[in-house]
């Protein structure tokens, strides 16, 4: 089995081993495991059954993992996408007074339209046309904003009405355990312990336990909850004018988001060919396109490639079967969902912000002397981070690469399809603010 298992996943390519790969697993499972309860707790303001929306999230989560491990054989997990949920719950269902039903009818919609898009190759081609110079801008930035989320989780960084965000209260139990964590992996790390970041989570998590810092309330869960949500979505409703552009900001919310992740995890794990392509894309669409659909079948938001994978590539991670034993480990929490609460984000924040340094590595790789390359990298770095949102990020730095590109010689050179998509971009930007 070992041997079979290694030549499937082309261990010996990779630099990698078994125990490696599962490792990198369960350090990227213990890092997005959050979303078992966060994402019902989410949804559930929108009506939806709560122990349902729990089951719905493991199965999507474990059918995207999967896919992508076992045909696409990359280390990147997929479960249903912050932001894209609160987005469902807060602005569709809850701002438009929307039914759940119809919109998860949306949410297939877009599914269907990300798997027509990938069968006749666009997406491929919105890939390719991403200068290769915005690259390392993008797994840079991404670095960043995953640091910013283990700041915040951690109370290190608080929202502050004067400053925007500001230094939170280190005397805090919560924090303090965060810090001693983050110090923990740090030492491990600089002593080159195999496993460093999943030793100290669960350390952590340990910790936290034994100090009464780990809040634990199980609800009664079976798994034929999903009943209630499982192939409940509207499509007659969804299909209604109003309702068009929702299913639009799911499908380019979900689009871009998935190629920066793609690119940050890609880049980090070294899985580009010598002309910076990455190999197998087509299999990599399609996973996350037919996780979607899944997701929206069995009752769920939009499911994403999570840029949590990153905190497994860290580990050691290359082969898919880092994304399958993933995608097992939310299997296996179908049955068992209540006792990955007592995982706190105490525990997981530390692992977020020594990943977001690792990623930043990527940025000596931008020429910084070029304006041409420089400022365009620079947007997409900074906006990811102080957006909140990977699209943005790629919206700043493409528009802008694509504007400076216009106005030099040699325009034409370019990828027409930069020039489409910037447009595209920028007629975003008018929508938005628009709304605002």
């Amino acid at each position: 089995m070992h041997a079979l298992l290694a030549r499937y996943f082309e261990f010996e390519k990779l630099g990698t081993n078994l125990r490696t790969e599962v490792l990198a697993g369960c350090t990227t499972f213990l890092t997005m495991a959050y979303i078992i309860f966060v994402n019902p707790s989410i949804l559930g303001q929108a009506g939806m059954p709560v122990a349902a929306v729990t089951a719905a999230t493991c199965l999507s989560a474990a059918f995207g993992s999967l896919s992508m491990g076992l045909l696409a054989r990359y280390p990147i997990a997929l479960a249903p996408g912050m932001g894209l949920n609160a987005y469902f719950a807060y602005v569709v269902c809850l701002g438009m007074g929307v039914p759940w039903q119809t919109a998860l009818g949306a949410v297939f919609l877009s599914g269907v339209a990300f798997v027509l898009l990938t069968l006749v190759g666009v997406r491929r081609l919105v890939i390719q046309a991403i200068p290769t110079e915005l690259y390392a801008a993008v797994a840079s930035g991404i670095g960043l904003f995953i640091a910013f989320v283990g700041l915040r989780n951690a109370g290190v960084i608080v929202a502050d009405n004067a400053t925007l965000v500001t230094l939170g209260n280190l005397r805090e139990p919560g924090t303090l355990l965060a810090l001693g964590g983050l110090t923990l992996v740090a030492v491990l790390m600089a002593l080159r312990v195999r496993g460093a970041i999943l030793v100290g989570i669960l350390a952590t998590a340990a910790a936290g336990a034994l100090l009464g810092l780990v809040p634990w309330n199980p609800q009664p869960y079976t798994l034929a909850e999903i009943s209630a949500t499982a192939f409940q979505f509207d499509l007659k409703g969804a299909l209604s004018l109003g309702l068009l552009e929702v299913v639009f900001v799911f499908l380019f919310v979900d689009l871009f988001d998935n190629i920066g992740t793609l690119v940050a995890v890609g880049k980090q794990a070294k899985l580009f060919d010598g002309s910076q392509r990455i190999p197998r894309i087509q299999r990599i669409l399609y996973a996350d396109a037919t996780a979607t659909l899944v997701g929206a079948s069995t009752g769920t938001s939009t499911v994403v490639s999570y840029i949590e994978s990153a905190a497994g590539v860290a580990a050691g991670g290359r082969s898919g079967l880092t994304a399958v034993v993933v995608g097992l480990l939310f299997l296996m929490a179908m049955f068992v969902a209540p006792l990955f609460g007592i995982i706190p984000v105490a525990a997981t924040a530390p692992a977020l912000i020594i990943v977001g340094s690792l990623m930043m590595t990527t940025a000596s790789e931008i020429e910084w002397q070029n304006p041409v390359t420089a400022i365009p990298a620079f947007l997409t770095m900074i906006s990811i981070p102080l957006t909140f949102s990977i699209a943005n990020g790629l919206a700043f730095g493409f528009t802008s690469y694509a504007l400076i590109r216009l106005c030099l010689p040699g325009r034409w050179q370019v990828n027409w399809l930069v020039y489409a998509l910037a447009a595209l971009f920028l007629a975003r930007f008018v929508y938005l603010a628009q709304g605002a």
